[in-house]
């Protein structure tokens, strides 16, 4: 059995792996299609802030690591696919057959359609040659500006913040982290981040970029241009399907598949970032970009590829941020349903801020602000639909009691602990 795997990060080489552990014969190739060692993106935010050295971002250590597992990686561009003939072409015109085929591609980095954005000084953070421009630009006491206030803009601003630079953080939405954060939460966070020394334009959209006197000049809409020496560009990523055109695999934002991850061709599956699937709250095809659904789609593609039938249940929507600091989380449906019932308490002094979402008696969003223990049981809870039963009067009384919930329901207390420890 010959299986291909096109991708070369979290997914593929999990994926890879996983074959491997459930066949010592097939034949394994994974096909990534930048010079570098199979590493993790997530990483390179750490790479920046010198936490760690490159060979910290690399997905696993050891020069042979790969050849004593039987996995034969391959540096090259894959530009078509023909499910037909079952075989991927590379950029060269070499043709490599299949049995079964993993689309693991990832995304790319996008850039919004701004005059000048093509100036050298303007760089992505999506790469291990990415980061390593912004490290040569992004000195201490640099003037930075990040475009982009969304999950991976935030991400960045840790590292670039981490780096002593002069930092200007531009972001178009009306608030930091529209996608999963409230207005309450975002203005928070925007309050620490100014806090910490960070300017923040929210609601300002970039109009052009030039050369300025001394470096680049951002023009922006109502204020005066912003001086700066290096501009990251967070503002968002798309899938890479683009080589996947005339293949017969459906796509739409990425590639779309069933609970087994499989596309609409026999044989085909998808995994991680361009993998369009189910979505445990609502049922709906999404895509979500995080590395613990690449890791479980990895693991299930690949066992159904060597032939078992594990069935995926849907990814839950989640994301864990540190930003200078300030941890925040947001689960499921954060934002809630429509005639759902909510329960909040807000410290803005402190910092802190829970929000908990229910549909009847089910937790189905949380999101969280300056509070990091139990976070986890958050998460349960939507992950296990459990019914709360009366425990649900207690959250909407008080939504620090989440563990006492947890507990009660899990372990068959169907009454309200007395002086329950207040977490969230």
């Amino acid at each position: 059995m010959n299986h291909i795997i096109i991708g070369a990060g979290p997914a593929g080489v999990i994926a890879a792996e996983t074959l491997r552990r459930l066949d010592s014969d097939d034949s394994i190739i994974v096909i990534g299609d930048e010079d570098e060692t199979p590493y993790s993106r997530m990483a390179l935010p750490y790479l920046l802030a010198e936490n760690i050295g490159e060979d910290g971002t690399h997905l696993r250590h050891g020069a042979d690591h790969y050849a004593a597992h039987g996995i034969r990686v391959l540096k090259g561009r894959v530009t078509a696919v023909d499910t037909g003939a079952k075989n991927v072409t590379l950029e060269g015109g070499d043709a490599l057959s299949y049995d079964k085929l993993l689309i693991a591609t990832g995304s790319h980095a996008s850039r919004p359609p701004i005059a000048g954005m093509d100036l050298p000084g303007i760089e992505n953070c999506w790469t291990l040659a990415d980061a390593r421009r912004i490290a040569e630009r992004a000195k201490p006491g640099a003037k930075v500006v990040l475009m982009g206030a969304g999950f991976i803009g935030c991400i960045v601003l840790e590292a670039l913040a981490a780096r002593n630079v002069e930092l200007t953080v531009i972001e178009m939405a009306d608030r930091m982290l529209a996608r999963m954060m409230d207005d309450a939460g975002a203005e928070m966070i925007r309050r620490w981040c100014e806090q910490k020394g960070v300017r923040v334009l929210i609601g300002t959209r970039v109009e052009s970029i030039d050369n300025g006197e001394v470096g680049l000049r951002i023009n922006i809409g109502g204020g005066e241009p912003v001086a700066a020496d290096l501009v990251v560009c967070a503002t968002g990523v798309a899938p890479n399907v683009g080589f996947l055109e005339g293949s017969g695999i459906n796509t739409d934002l990425g590639v779309i598949v069933d609970d087994h991850l499989q596309s609409n061709v026999a044989d085909v599956y998808a995994a991680g970032d361009v993998a369009q699937g189910p979505d445990f709250s609502t049922g709906q095809s999404e895509i979500h970009a995080i590395q613990p659904t690449a890791s479980e789609h990895a693991r299930i593609a690949a066992a159904n590829m060597a032939g078992r039938s594990n069935r995926f249940d849907g990814s839950l929507s989640m994301n864990v941020l540190n930003t200078l600091g300030l941890i925040t989380s947001s689960f499921g449906l954060w934002d809630g349903i429509e005639n759902g019932e909510r329960a909040t308490v807000l410290d803005k002094k402190h910092f802190k801020y829970l929000r908990l979402e229910f549909d009847g008696d089910i937790l189905v969003g949380a999101l969280a602000i300056g509070l990091t223990q139990h976070v986890g049981v958050l998460r349960g809870l939507i992950q296990t639909r459990v019914k709360l039963g009366h425990w649900k009067r207690e959250l909407l009384r008080d939504p620090h009691q989440a563990m006492s919930a947890y507990l009660g329901r899990t372990q068959g207390d169907t009454s309200p602990l007395v002086g329950a420890t207040r977490a969230a």
